[in-house]
């Protein structure tokens, strides 16, 4: 027996300020990039700072390699994405930022939302990426 339609959640579309709302309370994301080898996804703890994401890694870790540009002052085209889903019901949502990240230098950093990153060890490389693209959905029951 097929279930009922109106038992099924119902998919919507967020708007931008609903999705910089719901990633502002999460505090892991991960960061997608082309690491040279080819698309890479990495985990990262964040902070929304106005209509940017702000994230830390190690100087010497893959992802500052790859996000750091060739031109000084330029960006390195990137994407973010958070989601939290309820298995049990289906229901939930996921956000997606894309746009340009690029290094903060160390007079930036004071100035921007901090992020306190899980694992130990340095994490001395900030970016910030600008949030060019912002998408999200939302699967919830009527």
């Amino acid at each position: 027996m097929a279930p009922n339609s109106a038992d099924q959640p119902l998919l919507e579309e967020l708007d931008r300020a609903e999705c910089l709302r719901l990633i502002s309370g999460t505090g892991v994301g991960r960061v997608a990039f082309d690491d040279g080898e080819g698309p890479t996804v990495v985990p990262v703890n964040h902070a929304v700072d106005g209509d940017a994401v702000i994230f830390r890694t190690s100087a010497t870790g893959r992802l500052n390699r790859s996000l750091v540009p060739i031109v000084t002052g330029g960006e390195v085209r990137a994407a973010f994405e958070v989601d939290r889903f309820d298995e049990s019901t289906h229901e939930g949502w996921s956000v997606l930022v894309r746009g340009g990240a690029h290094p903060l230098s160390d007079d930036e950093i004071p100035g921007v939302a901090q992020v306190r990153p899980w694992p130990g060890g340095e994490r001395d490389a900030w970016f910030r990426l600008a949030a060019h693209e912002v998408s999200g959905r939302r699967l919830r029951r009527p």
